[in-house]
Order: structure tokens, then C-alpha cells, then sequence
């Protein structure tokens, strides 16, 4: 019931029967309902989050906003106390329908009722599906005069309500049309009025232009109200955006309508019953509901390599060069919990350049023992996720290929075939092409050596069946991933050329040390990823700003100079220029060259390793070793004068053995253990420095790793270690070498990080300086300098990676006054390259590159402060 049902209307024939002093009253009451209502508030709701309406239902029920059926009970009381004084004048049959029992008293006349008039019902029938307003009138009983009756059978006829009963008769519809105009029984509101509002009967007709506009006013507000009701109802409905758009649910459906929503912490959850339909850790493809372009990649002659890789592959298999559509790419959320910074950063360069509209290759320099393999396998399980149909073809060194897939499968969120020759023992081409062409028709990864697949595609023959194995590599690969990427940095090598040949654009190189000898090298690889990078616009600007800063002994037109001859005037300016704001410049020029193709860390992450103390100790030699110095600066050759003394700088012994037996026998224990037998080991200064070391270890329980690019001096110690301590090989002491398979690699690294026994392991410094992990020891011994710098960081960093709970301490041995002495000053000049090009920080002071003396009785290390470990050594630096 509104405030409208007592005001008068302009048409009505009856006279208000409210005195003034009652509509006053009731004005006074209206205006102080209004006051109340405004101390009421109603929470806000936002639509544009799914979860509004479970938060409004939660504020709903702690009675803060009050009790829904409470106001509306309250608000019909108020209501029907206002028309008090209006039901006191009504006839007794009409006045009886007021009740203090809403509900009741419905109930009653529902049941006692002929005739109803039903006014905008909040019910609806079953069948009936349009929308109706929030409002419901009286019901009154069958008690109205004839001439009401009459009009409102015609209303019905018009069309303004439906379901009327009455005991009127087509006879009586005709003379209420008729005559209409003759009744002296009052008139109801107009046909306006009765189409917004509904039906007013028994109110006389005795209205101003103040009052119509008063009953104006009043709809108005009754409106309002309504308004503020009806969004509350709805607030209070599920409007969940996947609910169901049938309504009507019977009772043989099940309890829960699940609505289901994704959360990256659990997975596809119902919102309403809290069901898990797919856990998280099995969801990768939530992420790439949107495309932000419709662009695809074209490669030039698609079609024509197309064809010629499906003439090789069974059924219609489109080559993987298929266009890939650029869109939103995101880590899964297993791996992004997990991921650094820098592996952020490294994960969105990677999508920047391979997930774009004109893919190009990139390079990821990262520190070793950062992280790039996690990285990378969450990078290629999101591509595959993305695109199912794209060919990932990992090449990379033959010995980490096991630690690959074992890192495969520990961050594996789908399950994805990963193939190689080796495991099947695919030795023939036959056997080969039907590995690829597994991979080729399968969702799957494979994985090559550097030399098995340089063999394959750089292959001279025509045998049908090993064109066919090239052509696949060539053309089916989708993402080239070259782990340990510096390996074919070397131009005219088929290994560089085979990887040249693989048509994808998509090509990333993986580098814990990307400079490793020369300036050229790098850009061997930067060429490989961006195929004629000098000559790309963004590398033609900073090509000119360096040339016109750098200082040169070469004459002419510096631009027209070949892409060589910037290579060495670049590596002059870095170790030689003097002045310090020029070398500056020409860094700066160098990084903006490649900051969008090369992206570099250099291992922070590091830092919160317990720690790594880098020494490097020039031993004073032993009259024996100095003679033979001697007589080792007249050969010729500086691999022979390297190789020959790597074993007299550890013992002179080592000559005769190196000189006088052929190279199978250089290694034969029962020759070496004669040799031993008379050995005066103060004679090699660098064996009794081992021997000393090793006794310290032994005493606090410290792991040894000594690195070597020889194989003599290592076979010599271990040969002395087993007579001097008593230790077995296999227990205590432990070997890595070059020709060591797979398996064997890994058992010794597993028992020796592992094993309580275990207290040596002797390495090739080759073949342990990419990706197998050694942290079971905690002292390193570097035997000889390489003569690549880079090789003996990647060796000490097997050593000191994520997973090392000691400080590390690093021992590289350098023979003073001897050949090797000049090799390490080389050596320590090419390490500062990549320190300027990569780690610069826009202060160049001359002693950043210059090795730091330290007093050896005061360095910090309790073993070298020990006189019997330093009574050798001539003087001691720190990196």
C-alpha cells in the first residue's frame, strides 16, 4: 500500500473523506518516516567483481545493514497506520480487510475471496516470463458495485490485467461501454494513471492542481523506495557470471549448481560448494584466453618446405614452422612462485623475443648455477602449452643430457615425451629417422648432442635416409634451445654451421660464461641468433657512435671496414686503452647494441650462498723443477710447453714418464705406483701442496675437488693419494674424465656429494665444467691455468651453486718463473673483457682490474695461514 491510495484524484467522483487535521497529522508522520529512513544505509555493491555478491551476503548476515523481512514488516506497518483514519470512513466491508497479521490476514482473505484483483504480483506464474514490477496492492472481496466490476472486465479486455474473475456478463461489458458516460456511480483514476500505479477504488474525486501535484511528489518517493528494495533483493541474488541462465531448478537436480572459478593457488574450484574440479598443478593453457593480435608469422618459401618435410613424414603433418599467433605469455604458476628476479626478468625477454609478431633469437648470459635451466624448461613447457604443435629441440653437450631431463621431470606441470638417440641406442640413420620422426608427428621434445647433430645435418652423402633425418632437423624444429651455447662459437665449424642451417628464428643460446677468448667469438654467436646482426638497424647506430670514439691504428673509412676488423679494434680498445672515459663510451655503445637480443646476470643470487674466497698462489719451485724449466722454455710450441709442464710443475718426475712411454701407458697405475715407490715428493712443490691440503681436510671433515685440463698429473696424485693414505678408489677417491659415460659420471657425482667416505675427486677441468653440480666439496685445487679463462669459472662454479651449505675456497697453483706464469697474466686480461663489456657500472677505476695482494699469514683462511701450507708460496692475490 503507497501514500498514492489516499490522495484524491482529478477524476473521481468521490470527495476525500480525511479531515485536515488527519492529513496534517499524516504528513507529520510521512516526514518523520523519511527521517528514519534515511538513518538506514544500504551497503554499495560493485558488479564488476565475481565475488561481490558472496561478500554482500556475508555483510547482509552480521545484522549490521539490519533484517530484510524486519524493515519490510516494519515498513507495511507504517504504511497501514497512515491510512487509519481513511479504513475509520470506508464502508465495513471494505474497512475489514485491514489487519495488524499481514500474513494472516492475506491467508484469510485469499480463502474467503470470489474475486481478486492481483496487481503486480511478485510472483509469477510458471509459464509467464515477463518482467513485472515490485509492487502488490489490497485484495479486496467481491463486495465492489457493479458499474467497478464492469470497468475493470474492460480493463481486462484492454489488455492491463490478467487472471480477473467477476460475475459480469459480455451483455453487462457492452452496457458499461454504452452508457458509460451516463453512470452516476463515481469514475475510476485515468487509464494513465491505472497503467503505472494499478487500480484505486472507493477514493472520491475532490482534487486541486496542489493536490494532483502532492500525489505526484508522493509516487515519486513511493518509487524511490521501491527502487532502493528492489536493488537490495537483487544484491542478495547468486549472479555468479557462469551461473546457469535457466532459473528454474526442479528438485531431481543435485544439490549444488556448480559455478566454477579459477584460482592460481588451487585450480577450477566452485565458488559455491568449494568442489575442486582440476587442481592447479595439472592447469597450464588458463593463461591464454586472449589474443592480442591476429597477426601471424611468415617465413619466406613456407609452403615449398612445407611440402618437402611432408613428403618425408607420414599422414598430412605440417611442418612446425606453422604460423604461431602472437599473444599474452605467462610462466605457470608452480614455476612463478618459485622464480627469482632475475628469472622473471629472464622469462619475459625470452617471451619478448620468441612470442611477438617478428620472432628473432636471443641469448641468455646468467652466471652458473643461477637457474637458466629452470627458467628454460618453464619457458618451453609454456610454449608447448601455448602452441601443441610447436617441435622444441634442445642440443647441448652429450654429458648433461641426463641432469636435463631429470630437471624435466622435477618441474614438469604436463606430461611431455622427452626423446634422444641415446637412450634407445639409435646408432644407424635408420633407427635415427624414426626417433625424429616420432618427435616430428607427436607432441614431444627432443634432445642431440652438439656432434650428433652436426654430423646429421651437415651430412655430405645422398643416402635417402639421412637426407630425410636432416631435412626433419632443418625444417620441423619450432624453438632451437642450445644449452652451453658458447660451444659453437667458433666460425667454419660444422657445429656452427649446422645450427646456422635450422630455418626456425627462434633460436636461444644458453651461456653461463659467454666470452670465453675472443670478441669475435661472441658476435659468432649474436650472428647465429640474429643472422647478419652488424647490418640490422638497431646495430648500425651504435656500430657508428663506437667507431667514431675508438682508438685505432687503422687508417681510412672505419665503416667500410669489415665486420673482423671491428672485432679487434673492439678487444685492442678493452685491454689496451688508457683512458678510462673512452673505454667507457665504447662499453656503453656495446650494450645498447645488444641490450635487446643479449640479456646478462651475473649471479647476485648467489650471494646468499655462504660465500666464495677466489685465491690464486705463485709457488715458489723446487731446484729439480727450475732445471727443468729450463730445458721446457727451449721446446717449441706453446701446446707442447703447456701440456709438458702441467705435469712437471707438479712433480719432475712426471717427465720421464710423459717422454719415455707411448700415450696408452702414460696412465698405467703399475708404472706410476713404481715411479712412487722412490718418489721424494718435497721435490714437486705442487704435490706437496696437494698432500698438505688434503691432511687439512681430512681433519675437519672438508670435501677436495682438483681440476685439471691433463690427464698425467691427476692419475699421478691419485696413484699418490691411494699410497699415502690407504684410500680406495671408488670409496674415498673419486675421477671424472672426458671419456667416463654417462652413467659412471653420475654415480661418482651422487657418491661422492653424498657418500660420508668419499674425500677426493679428481676432474677434467673440460669435462666437469658444464652442468653437473659438485657441491659436496668446499676446497678447490686448480692445478694449471687454461689458457680460456672462462673453463676454469664454469669448473668452480660446479663447486659453488645453489645447494652449497660451506664457504668456498678456490686454490688456483701457478708455477712462478715458469711458461705458466704468462699464461695466467693472458688469462687474467681476457677475464677482464667480460667484466667491462657485461658488469661495468659506470666508474673504471684501474685497480677493478687488477688482482689483490694479500699478506698470506693474514688472508682470512685458516688452512693457508698454516706454515706447512704456505712455506711454498712466493705471494698470494685474491679476486
Amino acid at each position: 500500500m503507497d501514500d498514492s491510495m489516499i490522495s484524491p484524484c482529478p477524476r473521481s467522483g468521490f470527495s476525500s473523506p480525511i479531515s485536515s487535521v488527519a492529513a496534517a497529522d499524516m504528513y507529520s508522520k510521512k516526514n518523520k518516516r523519511k527521517a528514519e529512513d534515511a538513518a538506514f544505509s544500504t551497503p554499495r555493491v560493485s558488479c564488476c567483481c565475481h565475488f561481490t555478491v558472496g561478500d554482500l551476503l556475508k555483510e547482509l548476515e552480521t545484522g549490521k545493514y539490519g533484517d530484510v523481512t524486519k524493515q519490510m514488516n516494519d515498513l507495511y506497518e507504517r504504511r497501514m497506520a497512515s491510512l487509519e483514519p481513511f479504513y475509520k470512513d470506508l464502508p465495513k466491508s471494505m474497512s475489514s480487510c485491514r489487519s495488524t497479521d499481514y500474513g494472516r490476514d492475506m491467508k484469510k482473505r485469499s480463502e474467503e475471496a470470489h474475486q481478486l484483483i492481483l496487481i503486480d504480483s511478485d510472483e509469477e506464474e510458471a509459464g509467464d516470463q515477463t518482467p513485472v514490477q515490485l509492487r502488490q496492492d489490497v485484495l479486496f472481496t467481491d463486495t465492489f458495485p457493479p458499474n467497478v466490476t464492469r470497468v475493470l472486465k474492460g480493463l481486462e479486455k484492454k489488455g492491463a490485467y490478467s487472471g480477473v474473475e467477476d460475475g459480469s456478463t459480455d451483455e453487462d461489458d457492452e452496457q458499461c461501454q454504452n452508457n458509460a458516460s451516463d453512470e452516476e456511480e463515481p469514475s475510476l483514476v485515468p487509464e494513465t494513471c491505472i497503467e503505472k500505479k494499478g487500480i484505486y477504488i472507493g477514493v472520491e474525486d475532490d482534487s486541486t492542481d496542489e493536490d494532483d501535484e502532492q500525489c505526484q511528489n508522493n509516487n515519486a518517493e513511493l518509487d524511490d523506495m521501491f527502487q532502493e528494495m528492489t536493488f537490495a533483493l537483487e544484491s542478495c541474488k547468486d549472479t555468479s557470471a557462469n551461473a546457469s541462465s535457466d532459473e528454474h531448478v526442479t528438485d531431481d537436480e543435485e544439490d549444488c549448481d556448480h559455478s566454477f572459478i579459477l584460482k592460481d593457488d588451487i585450480g577450477y574450484v566452485c565458488r559455491v560448494c568449494g568442489y575442486i574440479q582440476r587442481k592447479i598443478d595439472s592447469i597450464i593453457e588458463y593463461q591464454y584466453a586472449k589474443k592480442t593480435s591476429i597477426r601471424t608469422y611468415k617465413y619466406e618459401n613456407q609452403s615449398v618446405r612445407d611440402e618437402e618435410a611432408n613428403d618425408i613424414l607420414p599422414g598430412e603433418m605440417r611442418s612446425s614452422g606453422q604460423d604461431f599467433v602472437a599473444t599474452e605469455f605467462f610462466a605457470h604458476p608452480r614455476h612463478s612462485k618459485l622464480m627469482k628476479h632475475h628469472q622473471v626478468e629472464g622469462f619475459k625477454f625470452l617471451a619478448r623475443n620468441l612470442v611477438n609478431d617478428n620472432p628473432g633469437g636471443c641469448i641468455l648470459a646468467h652466471a652458473p648455477g643461477s637457474g637458466k635451466t629452470f627458467m628454460i624448461i618453464s619457458f618451453i613447457q609454456s610454449f608447448m602449452a601455448k602452441y601443441p604443435s610447436a617441435r622444441p629441440l634442445v642440443v647441448l653437450p652429450k654429458g648433461i643430457l641426463q641432469t636435463w631431463k631429470k630437471e624435466f621431470l622435477k618441474w614438469q606441470v604436463d606430461t611431455i615425451p622427452l626423446l634422444d638417440f641415446y637412450s634407445v641406442n639409435a646408432k644407424d640413420r635408420s633407427q635415427q629417422l624414426e626417433v625424429l620422426k616420432q618427435w616430428a608427428t607427436t607432441r614431444s621434445i627432443l634432445f642431440l648432442g652438439y656432434t650428433q647433430f652436426s654430423l646429421i645435418v651437415c651430412n655430405s652423402t645422398t643416402n635417402e635416409t639421412s637426407s630425410a633425418c636432416e631435412k626433419i632437423l632443418v625444417k620441423q624444429t619450432s624453438i632451437l634451445i642450445m644449452d652451453e651455447g658458447h660451444t659453437p662459437r667458433n666460425e667454419n665449424t660444422d657445429q656452427l654451421a649446422a645450427l646456422e642451417r635450422v630455418e626456425t628464428p627462434r633460436k636461444v643460446v644458453l651461456s653461463g660464461t659467454l666470452y670465453q677468448n675472443h670478441v669475435k667469438e661472441v658476435f659468432n654467436i649474436l650472428n647465429l641468433v640474429r643472422p647478419r646482426f652488424l647490418k640490422l638497424e638497431s646495430s648500425k647506430d651504435a656500430k657508428r657512435r663506437i667507431l667514431s670514439i675508438i682508438e685505432t691504428t687503422k687508417k681510412g673509412n672505419l665503416l667500410k671496414k669489415s665486420n673482423h676488423e671491428f672485432y679487434e679494434m673492439l678487444e685492442g680498445s678493452l685491454l689496451r686503452d688508457g683512458n678510462l672515459d673512452r673505454k667507457a663510451h665504447v662499453i656503453q655503445g656495446l650494450r645498447d647494441m645488444t641490450s635487446k637480443v643479449l640479456h646478462y646476470y651475473k649471479g647476485d643470487s648467489l650471494d646468499e650462498l655462504p660465500g666464495l674466497v677466489d685465491f690464486t698462489l705463485f709457488l715458489n719451485l723446487s731446484p729439480q723443477q727450475k732445471r727443468e724449466v729450463v730445458e721446457l722454455k727451449k721446446l717449441k710450441g706453446r701446446f707442447k710447453i703447456s701440456s709438458d709442464g702441467g705435469s712437471i710443475y707438479v712433480h719432475p718426475n712426471l717427465k720421464k714418464l710423459i717422454e719415455y712411454t707411448e700415450r696408452k701407458d702414460r696412465l698405467d697405475e703399475v708404472k706410476i705406483d713404481k715411479m712412487l715407490q722412490h718418489l721424494d715428493i718435497n721435490a714437486g712443490v705442487k704435490a706437496k701442496f696437494y698432500l698438505n691440503l688434503l691432511r687439512l681436510c681430512e681433519s675437519t671433515g672438508e670435501k677436495l675437488l682438483v681440476f685439471s685440463q691433463y690427464l698425467p698429473p691427476m692419475k699421478f696424485l691419485e696413484r699418490l693419494t691411494v699410497k699415502v693414505k690407504g684410500w680406495s678408489p671408488g670409496k674415498e677417491i673419486f675421477m671424472i674424465t672426458g671419456d667416463l659415460d654417462t652413467d659412471a659420471r653420475e654415480l661418482n657425482m651422487e657418491h661422492f656429494n653424498n657418500s660420508s667416505d668419499s674425500r677426493v675427486l679428481f676432474g677434467s677441468i673440460k669435462a666437469c665444467s658444464e652442468g653437473i653440480s659438485l657441491v659436496g666439496a668446499s676446497r678447490i685445487i686448480v692445478l694449471d691455468v687454461h689458457l680460456n679463462p672462462s673453463v676454469t669459472r664454469q669448473a668452480i662454479g660446479r663447486a659453488f651453486r645453489p645447494g652449497q651449505v660451506r664457504k668456498v675456497y678456490t686454490y688456483r697453483l701457478v708455477a712462478a718463473g715458469s711458461p705458466e706464469e704468462e699464461d695466467h697474466s693472458t688469462c687474467f686480461k681476457k677475464e677482464s673483457i667480460p667484466k667491462l663489456w657485461f658488469e661495468w657500472n659506470g666508474v673504471c677505476r684501474p685497480e677493478d682490474f687488477q688482482l689483490e695482494s694479500v699478506d698470506v699469514t693474514d688472508c682470512g683462511d685458516n688452512f693457508l695461514e698454516t706454515p706447512s701450507l704456505h712455506e711454498d708460496v712466493l705471494s698470494l692475490y685474491r679476486r
